[in-house]
């Protein structure tokens, strides 16, 4: 291409600079710099340089194109955007045809499948020799979230289970090197379309990494690696008297709450997992293995890069070990249970003790259709009417002290049926109540699939968010019940549907929708807990603004600028810079 073409091209097309732009701005050659003058000067003859219209800066890395082409060196243009900076679009676009876009109704994530070359399998083969699969069904189980009805067009090419630090970052070397996206895979248990495979690629399971690694009584803190569940954490714990306190879904584990920023019923006093994370250690998209501090239980050195990993869903590294921060067992606890007549009874009832003062450990509340559907699943009959539980925690004399102390706001409040048990079965039977919830839903309609929103709203709101949510799930056809970490403004809905109808499919988006924007009209969060996946994406600009998108966008680019890291989650396919 002569010199006098390209520049015309440049000239009349804001959007082919800022694609070559993007393609060359790692340009080091020292021959296509030296003539960048004659480029500014035939481009922009009479103004400061800029690109894409007023107020955009020209990059001075487009220049050596230019310069190339007219001192004859061979070169291919390739227009399209670079897709680690501008995945659909331009900034702003309505991008309602992709999942995640500003808009999109589309609930089937699509991508841009990329053959995996057989030297990558053979490479791969060599790191993890036979825990490595090829398997249809095994990548189909991998490619399916368990508790979702999110779904991809694509399933991972192949699975690998690591067993060590080292072998993470073998694998993950090899994948950057062909350019082949990656999913972190652990627990299965995200609900937002985490663990999808929408460009195919390596599934890397994380479950045969789940030893305790490092056990420090005395610091009470303890040092693991990703796969070790929750639940069998606390089991290894429970003889030497600790305890981790974030329980959210059974089978979750460890590497898995860190990406997603979990927390579960006992955040409203131990707080989230960045709360509860003292460091940990992550492989890189380049493979590099960077550990984010110490053992202390507070440090001002650097960049807190543990807590800007919390949270990432995977997009920036796969976490390899966490030192966890732990509590000592409760010496004595007592659950109550109450009843009310109305939803925002029972969220007033919540704010007012929380209000109060008084340290409670759990607050949760449950709508008249979830405690049905616990009487149906589990043969009780309790009253069928919004019931909250709460748990105290310290010694017998305090805890019983709050108790009371609840119970006379309970009966301020309209409450009613106030019980309280202290024996450690009848403790254990109550909370099973709360934790089997989804699946006594399932009771009620065995056939359904469930769609499971998640909302956070400053606690003053929480019994208006519920109150109004409440008017339109009520008047639907579906079946939706409402749970609510109600001591953090923290609910879920649980709306069940049948997969197969498109119209019952629609119904449960309007409704997640409804919920949605109400909590940000209301200063919350589209998600409390849950992450954001591919199912929460296109509320984030809502939520953030585009400037925080776009520092995000950065971030992600400047880690892992071969797109390889669980592409296509968390950051909107809109967004670019």
């Amino acid at each position: 291409m002569s010199f006098r073409t390209l520049i015309s091209r440049l000239s009349s097309s804001s959007k082919e600079a800022h694609n070559l732009l993007l393609l060359l701005r790692r340009s080091s050659s020292p021959t296509l710099r030296s003539q960048s003058s004659r480029v500014t000067r035939h481009l922009y003859p009479k103004r400061t340089p800029t690109i894409g219209g007023e107020g955009r800066p020209f990059h001075w890395s487009v220049l050596p194109l230019a310069v190339a082409a007219s001192a004859g060196f061979g070169v291919a243009l390739d227009l399209r955007s670079d897709p680690a900076a501008c995945d659909s679009g331009h900034e702003g676009s309505e991008s309602g045809g992709r999942v995640g876009g500003k808009n999109s109704t589309e609930l089937v994530v699509g991508g841009f499948h990329k053959e995996v070359p057989r030297e990558l399998i053979e490479e791969l083969k060599a790191v993890c020799e036979t825990n490595i699969t090829l398997d249809h069904e095994e990548r189909y189980f991998h490619g399916k979230p368990q508790n979702s009805f999110h779904s991809a067009v694509n399933i991972p090419d192949v699975v690998v289970f690591p067993r060590s630090e080292d072998e993470v970052s073998k694998i993950v070397t090899s994948c950057n090197k062909h350019k082949i996206p990656i999913v972190p895979y652990g627990g299965a248990t995200s609900i937002e379309g985490h663990t999808l495979a929408p460009q195919g690629g390596v599934c890397i399971d994380m479950t045969l990494m789940n030893k305790v690694k490092e056990l420090h009584v005395e610091d009470m803190d303890v040092v693991v690696e990703p796969g070790i569940g929750w639940i069998e954490l606390n089991e290894y714990l429970k003889p030497y008297g600790l305890f981790f306190p974030l329980d959210p879904g059974p089978g979750a584990t460890i590497g898995g709450m860190c990406a997603t920023r979990c927390s579960g019923s006992l955040a409203v006093r131990y707080g989230t997992m960045r709360d509860n994370v003292i460091n940990l250690k992550a492989v890189l998209a380049n493979g590099d293995v960077i550990k984010t501090g110490s053992r202390a239980r507070k440090s001002a050195a650097g960049y807190d890069l543990a807590r800007m990993m919390i949270g990432s869903e995977g997009t920036l590294g796969i976490i390899t070990e966490v030192t966890l921060r732990l509590h000592k067992l409760p010496q004595h606890s007592v659950v109550a249970m109450c009843n009310f007549q109305t939803i925002k009874d029972a969220a007033d009832v919540a704010i007012a003790t929380m209000l109060s003062g008084i340290q409670v450990s759990r607050v949760e509340l449950m709508d008249e259709v979830q405690i049905k559907a616990i009487n149906i699943a589990n043969g009780k009959n309790l009253p069928e009417v919004p019931t909250l539980m709460f748990e105290f925690i310290g010694t017998e004399a305090y805890s019983r002290e709050q108790t009371l102390l609840v119970q006379k706001i309970v009966s301020e409040h309209k409450g009613s049926d106030f019980v309280f048990v202290e024996e450690p079965e009848a403790k254990k039977e109550l909370w099973k109540i709360r934790k089997e919830a989804l699946w006594a839903c399932f009771a009620m309609q065995p056939d359904s699939e469930a769609m499971i929103t998640d909302v956070c709203v400053p606690l003053s709101r929480l019994g208006e968010c519920i109150s109004r949510s409440k008017q339109l799930l009520d008047a639907s056809p579906l079946v939706c019940t409402v749970l609510a970490h109600a001591g953090d403004g923290n609910f879920h809905t649980v709306i069940l549907f049948d997969s197969k109808s498109e119209d019952q499919l629609r119904e449960a988006e309007r409704l997640n929708h409804f919920m949605v924007h109400a909590a940000l009209e209301m200063e919350g969060t589209c998600t409390g807990e849950h992450g954001v996946g591919t199912g929460k994406m296109k509320y984030l600009e809502e939520e953030l603004g585009i400037e925080a998108l776009r520092t995000m966008k950065r971030i992600k680019v400047a880690l892992d600028p071969n797109d390889i890291m669980n592409p296509g989650k968390l950051i909107p396919p809109h967004v670019c810079f």
